[in-house]
C-alpha cells in the first residue's frame, strides 16, 4: 500500500516537473525569439538625450524636443551623494544585479501584473535606461514582447558596460521637465550650480524628478515636489547612505531654498522651432493624451502641419511685407484646418513671440468674443436646418426688445431697414434680424446645433450669444470647415503618426460626424460668398471660390468710462473664411484690451491676413474647386419685388428685377422654368447674388487704413495666377484684384450710458446711442477702414432675456 502511494507521488512529481520543464522551454524559446528581434542599442544611443523628433506632413524635420544644450557630466564629475540618491530611489539593488535584471522584483511584479491585469513594474535602473533609449512609456506598448526585449537588452548592456557607466548614461539622459535633460543641466537650470555644488536636498529633488517630471516640478507643484524629494531622502537613509541627522535636516529644508526664479527655455535660435512653436505646443499636449511621453520616449512624431504654410503665416504676422500693423503690441491668433479631415494645417499663436518656448497660444484661447462670425453658426444655419428657411426668407429689421426686459437691440446706425432677405441680413451683418432668427429657431435647439460644430454656448448666456460668444480661432476654423465640406464636423487634430524607437507605428485620423444637412451647408456657403465679393472686399481674392464672414466686438460704456481712448475703437476683430481646401479663422486684438483698442483704420487686418495666407495656399495647391449644388437644394429666379412670398420671375423679365435664391427641396415655390430658360447674361448676373449695401462712397481726403498700408494685389488667382502682396506707405486707395474698394469706417454709439464704438463697413461714420444692459454689447464689421459720415454697418447692443449679456461687448 505504501509502495503504491510512493509510486503515485513520484508519478505526480514527474508530471509536474515535466510540465514545468515544458513551460520553461516554451518561455526560453519565446524569450530567445523576441531577443533576436530586439532593436540594437549602441553606446551612442545610450549617451544621447531622450528627445523626440517632430516632422511635418511632408516629412520635413521641424524640431527635436531635446535640441537645447545639454551639459553632459562624466561619472567622475557626479558626486557620490548624487549617485546614492538616484540608486536609492530607483533601484537600491543596482550594484548587486550582474544581469541587469532583478528576478525577485520581476516575480513580484508578475504576480501583481496577473492580479491587476497590467504589465508594468519590476524594472531595474538598467531596464529604465533601456526604456528611455528605445521604448515608449505608453501603457499600450507595455506588452509581454516588449518586456522580454527590455530584459534581454538590459542583460546585454550589463555585460558590455560597467555599473558606473550605466549610471552615468542614466543620469545624463533623464528628463527633468521645462525642456531640461540630464542632471548637470538640471542643476544649472533649477539652482544655478554644478552637480558638485548642490546640497543634499537639492540633489534629492533632482533624483526624484524623472519619475514624473511635470507632476514633481517645484515651480508648479511645490507640495508634490517636496513629498517626492523627502521620499528620496528617506530612501537614502534606509539604504544607509546618509545619517538620520542629515535626513532630518534635509527634510526640514523648504522646497524653495536655493531654487532659481522660474524662466522659460528658449528655442535656441532654431528658426523652424520658433516659427512652429505654438503648433508644437498643442501637438505635444495631444501626444501626451495618447499615453506617450515625448520627452522620454525617443519618438518620431509626424504632425499635420504644412511647414511652408506655417512659415508663410508666421511671416505675414511678423513683418510689414503683407499687412501694416498699428504697433508691435497688436496680437494675432490664427488657425487653418483641412475641412475634409480635420487636420490642423498651420497655426499662429501671436506676434513678436521671440524664441521663448510654449508661450501663450492665442489661436486656441477662448476668452474673446467671436462677434458676427457666430451668426452663421448659431442663427442662420439652424434656421435652414430646422425651419427650412430659404436664402430669400424675409427677416424683420425693425425695433426689437429682448424678451422679458426693456432692453432694445439696435444696429450700429440706430436705423432699421425693414423687411429683407436672409441673404442680405447675413451678408450685411444686421444684428436685429440675426437675433430674431435665433429666437425663431429656439435658443436651446440652436445651442445643440452649435455643439455639433464643436462650440459650446455657456449656460449663463442668452440670445445675445447669437452675435458673439467665446470662441477660439481653432474652433471657428473647424466649425466653418463643416460648411465647406457639406455638413460634416471633424474635431481638429495635430498628430497623424507616432513611431517609437523600436519600430512600432501608431497612425491617427478622425472620423467626422454629421453636423447638418448638405442643404444647410451649401446654402450658408452660397450666402457667405457675398461677404468677400461685395462687403469685406479687402479679403476678396480674384478668381478664388471662397466664402467668409467678418466679426467685430466693441467696448461697453463702462470700459470707455475708465479709458476714454477706447472710444471709437474695437476690442476684437475677426475674419473667418474658407474654400473647398482650407478653412481659416483669424483674430486680432490686444492682450490688455482695456488699455488699447483697434482703431477703425486697422479693423480690416484680420481679413487681410486671411487674404495673404489664403492666396498663397491657393497658388501652392493649384486647386480651385467650386461647391456643387446638392440635389437637396433647389434654385429659382425670384422677383426682387416679392414680399413675404417668393415669386418666380419670368425669363423675359429684366435681369435687374430678380435674383437667384436657394430653397430646401420640397419648400420651393412652383417654378415652371429652368435656369437655361434665362438668358446667359441674365442668369450670370442673377447668380452672383451680390447684396447691395447702403454704403456711401468715401472721400479721398479722409483717412483710411490704406494711408499706412496701400496694398496692391494684382492678378490674384488660384492655380492660374499669382498673388503679390506689397505693402507701401501711399495714398488711401486699395486695389484688390483689379477692383477698387472704397474704404470707410462706420462709428456707432452703444450702451445705455452713451458709450461710443466704431465699425468699419466700407461706409461712413455715424454716431448714435444703443441701449444695453450692464454695459451691453455692440458689434460692427470691419470692412475697409477709414472714416467718413453716413454709411452702413452692423453694430448693436446685445442683451438676453434674463439680463444675460456677453460681458462687455459683442459683434458687428
Amino acid at each position: 500500500m505504501n509502495n503504491k502511494s510512493i509510486f503515485t507521488f513520484k508519478n505526480i512529481f514527474k508530471w509536474i516537473a515535466s510540465i514545468l520543464a515544458v513551460l520553461i522551454g516554451i518561455f526560453l524559446f519565446i524569450f530567445v525569439y523576441y531577443a533576436f528581434s530586439a532593436p540594437a542599442v549602441s553606446q551612442e544611443n545610450l549617451q544621447s538625450g531622450g528627445s523626440s523628433t517632430i516632422v511635418d506632413s511632408s516629412g520635413k524635420t521641424i524640431a527635436s524636443l531635446g535640441d537645447n544644450k545639454r551639459n553632459y557630466a562624466t561619472i567622475d564629475k557626479i558626486p557620490q551623494t548624487m549617485q546614492d540618491a538616484v540608486v536609492s530611489i530607483e533601484d537600491k539593488n543596482f550594484y548587486n544585479e550582474p544581469l541587469g535584471v532583478d528576478p525577485i522584483r520581476i516575480a513580484k511584479s508578475a504576480f501583481n501584473n496577473v492580479t491587476r491585469g497590467t504589465l508594468q513594474g519590476g524594472s531595474t535602473l538598467t531596464q529604465q535606461l533601456i526604456k528611455l533609449t528605445v521604448f515608449s512609456t505608453d501603457t499600450k506598448d507595455q506588452t509581454f514582447k516588449r518586456k522580454m526585449q527590455e530584459a534581454w537588452l538590459a542583460m546585454r548592456v550589463s555585460q558590455k558596460f560597467s555599473k558606473q557607466q550605466i549610471l552615468e548614461f542614466y543620469i545624463n539622459k533623464v528628463y527633468l521637465n521645462n525642456g531640461i535633460y540630464g542632471m548637470e543641466t538640471g542643476a544649472k537650470y533649477y539652482y544655478g550650480k554644478t552637480l558638485k555644488q548642490l546640497t543634499l536636498p537639492e540633489m534629492a529633488l533632482l533624483a526624484g524628478l524623472p519619475n514624473a517630471p511635470s507632476n514633481y516640478d517645484p515651480y508648479t507643484h511645490p507640495t508634490e515636489s517636496k513629498q517626492r524629494r523627502d521620499l528620496v531622502i528617506r530612501s537614502m537613509y534606509d539604504n544607509n547612505k546618509i545619517t538620520k541627522a542629515q535626513a532630518e535636516e534635509a527634510i526640514n529644508t523648504p522646497i524653495s531654498t536655493g531654487l532659481q526664479p522660474y524662466k522659460k527655455v528658449s528655442n535656441s535660435n532654431n528658426n523652424k522651432r520658433i516659427i512652429s512653436d505654438p503648433y508644437i505646443k498643442e501637438a505635444i499636449t495631444e501626444v501626451k493624451k495618447k499615453g506617450f511621453d515625448p520627452y522620454r520616449d525617443n519618438l518620431k512624431i509626424t504632425v499635420n502641419m504644412d511647414y511652408d504654410a506655417q512659415k508663410k503665416l508666421y511671416n505675414i504676422v511678423n513683418s510689414s511685407n503683407y499687412v501694416q500693423f498699428p504697433d508691435s503690441k497688436m496680437q494675432v491668433g490664427a488657425s487653418i484646418v483641412n475641412p475634409n479631415n480635420g487636420k490642423v494645417v498651420a497655426m499662429v499663436g501671436g506676434r513678436n513671440l521671440g524664441d521663448i518656448q510654449f508661450g501663450l497660444n492665442r489661436a486656441v484661447q477662448t476668452g474673446r468674443s467671436n462677434g458676427s462670425t457666430m451668426k452663421p453658426i448659431l442663427d442662420y444655419a439652424p434656421a435652414i436646418e430646422y425651419l427650412n428657411w430659404s436664402t430669400f426668407h424675409q427677416v424683420d429689421d425693425s425695433e426689437y426688445t429682448y424678451p422679458g426686459t426693456d432692453i432694445q437691440l439696435k444696429d450700429w446706425d440706430e436705423q432699421y431697414e425693414g423687411e429683407m432677405s436672409m441673404r442680405k441680413a447675413l451678408v450685411n451683418s444686421r444684428n436685429v434680424p440675426a437675433i430674431r432668427t435665433l429666437a425663431a429657431v429656439g435658443f436651446t435647439q440652436a445651442k445643440t446645433f452649435a455643439k455639433k460644430l464643436g462650440i459650446t454656448i455657456g449656460s449663463d448666456e442668452g440670445l445675445s450669444a447669437g452675435i458673439g460668444s467665446k470662441v477660439s480661432s481653432l474652433q471657428g476654423a473647424s466649425a466653418y470647415a463643416a460648411f465647406s465640406n457639406g455638413g460634416t464636423y471633424y474635431k481638429p487634430y495635430y498628430v497623424s503618426k507616432i513611431e517609437t524607437a523600436d519600430g512600432l507605428v501608431h497612425n491617427y485620423s478622425k472620423s467626422g460626424t454629421e453636423a447638418m444637412k448638405d442643404s444647410t451647408a451649401y446654402m450658408i456657403t452660397d450666402m457667405l460668398k457675398g461677404v468677400p465679393s461685395s462687403y469685406a472686399t479687402y479679403a476678396n481674392i480674384s478668381g478664388l471660390h471662397q466664402a467668409g464672414k467678418t466679426g467685430t466686438t466693441n467696448y461697453s460704456s463702462e470700459a470707455i468710462a475708465t479709458n476714454a481712448a477706447l472710444s471709437g475703437t474695437a476690442m476684437d476683430s475677426w475674419y473667418n473664411g474658407y474654400t473647398k481646401n482650407y478653412s481659416m479663422s483669424v483674430w486680432t486684438g490686444y492682450d490688455s484690451p482695456n488699455e488699447s483698442g483697434i482703431s477703425s483704420t486697422y479693423q480690416s487686418i484680420a481679413g487681410k491676413i486671411y487674404k495673404a495666407e489664403m492666396s498663397y495656399l491657393a497658388n501652392q495647391t493649384n486647386s480651385n474647386p467650386n461647391w456643387k449644388k446638392p440635389s437637396s437644394v433647389v434654385s429659382a429666379m425670384i422677383k426682387t419685388s416679392s414680399t413675404t412670398t417668393p415669386v418666380v420671375a419670368s425669363p423675359s423679365s429684366s435681369s435687374s428685377s430678380y435674383t437667384r435664391e436657394l430653397f430646401v427641396k420640397g419648400h420651393a415655390p412652383y417654378n415652371p422654368y429652368k435656369d437655361s430658360d434665362y438668358s446667359t447674361s441674365s442668369a450670370s448676373s442673377s447668380s452672383t447674388n451680390q447684396v447691395t449695401t447702403s454704403r456711401p462712397s468715401s472721400s479721398s481726403s479722409e483717412s483710411n487704413d490704406q494711408q499706412n498700408d496701400t496694398t496692391s494685389d494684382s492678378n490674384t488667382t488660384t492655380g492660374t495666377g499669382s498673388n503679390n502682396d506689397n505693402s507701401t506707405n501711399s495714398n488711401s486707395t486699395t486695389t484688390d484684384n483689379n477692383s477698387t474698394t472704397n474704404n470707410n469706417s462706420n462709428t456707432g454709439s452703444t450702451d445705455s450710458n452713451g458709450g461710443t464704438t466704431s465699425n468699419n463697413n466700407n461706409g461712413g461714420t455715424s454716431t448714435g446711442n444703443n441701449s444695453n444692459t450692464g454695459g451691453g454689447t455692440t458689434t460692427g464689421d470691419s470692412n475697409g477702414g477709414g472714416t467718413s459720415t453716413g454709411g452702413t454697418g452692423n453694430t448693436g447692443s446685445t442683451t438676453n432675456s434674463g439680463a444675460s449679456t456677453n460681458g462687455s461687448s459683442t459683434t458687428e
